[in-house]
């Protein structure tokens, strides 16, 4: 299936833009006005649409969506009934676009909307994904530090290679869109998942902006969990990684076994008992198996999840019908 091109005689391409959103009063107007700005002098090659999912917003965020989608019809806003998550708030929103391709954006304007023309030309050159690549980001060294030894340790466990500093900022043509659509996933994670399933691929490099207003909402707890499915939702080897730890505490245990016997027999060693000796060993072995058995339970709690069929997420109100 070829791309659509712009052709100003005919139906112009729809170019979604995906926008999660969670207490966002301050920035949406600020969003809007930039994102606007970009994509007016692009209007008579592309039709656009705003799909916003707000993640029961506790602000006036829901109001000022219903407001927007008053004075321009191209804004789609559909509010959650609780906090959902970000992951299944892009999924969402990419599953209730209508575009033939989909730009996903943070309200926050630390992506910079510039880039929208860019990523349409790479998609209208044959890439079904464009993604952003973050040369520097405003951050402290400690959260720098801690980003690149996940981004590594994500793509040294994945069995496919996954982009390394590469966000949620990037468009997808409308058969990703579909193929996302059959992933059953109850906690998705869309960067890793994006980019296992082919296609042809491009990243642009950019520098990350800091906020404009407000502050991120993403806590130090938000960020573990990320990192924690982006591990386990990519790769199966914390499963082999327990089987090789066991079988290899189970070896040196034997080989432990068989040097005492021989040198019992031989030079006649004896081991004092010793109440430390013993007791490091217990405790060790406990804490491999709760380790181990640790990771077998992440698998199989997203397997059970995964097989109460719950839904993505729930739509409370579409904002644009009010």
């Amino acid at each position: 299936m070829s791309h659509l091109i712009p052709d100003l005689t005919g139906q112009k391409p729809l170019i979604s833009l995906v926008v999660p959103v969670y207490n966002e009063e301050d920035n949406i107007s600020l969003f809007y006005t930039a994102v606007i700005a970009v994509i007016e002098p692009l209007a008579s090659l592309y039709d656009f649409e705003f799909v916003f999912t707000d993640n029961h917003s506790a602000d006036r965020t829901p109001d000022l969506l219903k407001d927007l989608a008053k004075q321009d019809k191209r804004v789609r806003a559909f509010r959650f009934s609780r906090n959902f998550g970000y992951q299944r708030s892009i999924l969402t929103a990419y599953l209730r676009c209508n575009g033939d391709a989909a730009i996903q954006l943070d309200c926050d304007l630390q992506d910079p909307p510039e880039l929208i023309p860019v990523f349409i030309e790479k998609w209208l050159q044959g890439s079904d994904v464009v993604y952003g690549i973050r040369t520097s980001r405003l951050e402290s060294s400690r959260w720098t530090v801690a980003r690149k030894i996940f981004y590594w340790l994500v793509d040294f466990l994945s069995e496919d290679p996954i982009p390394r500093d590469a966000g949620d900022f990037r468009l997808i043509s409308r058969r990703v869109i579909e193929e996302l659509r059959r992933v059953g996933d109850p906690k998705p994670y869309l960067r890793g998942t994006i980019a296992t399933l082919g296609f042809t691929q491009t990243g642009i490099s950019y520098s990350r902006r800091a906020r404009v207003v407000g502050a991120s909402k993403f806590s130090f707890y938000d960020n573990i969990m990320l990192a924690l499915d982006g591990i386990i939702n990519q790769s199966v080897v914390p499963l082999r990684m327990a089987t090789y730890v066991g079988a290899g505490v189970a070896l040196l245990t034997v080989l432990a076994s068989v040097g005492y016997i021989v040198a019992y027999y031989s030079v006649g060693f004896r081991a004092p008992a010793g109440f430390t000796t013993l007791t490091v060993l217990i405790l060790g072995s406990l804490g491999i198996n709760a380790l181990m058995l640790g990771v077998i339970g992440e698998y199989l709690g997203r397997m059970y999840l995964q097989m109460k069929n719950k839904s993505l997420s729930i739509v409370e109100r579409e904002l644009h019908e009010e």
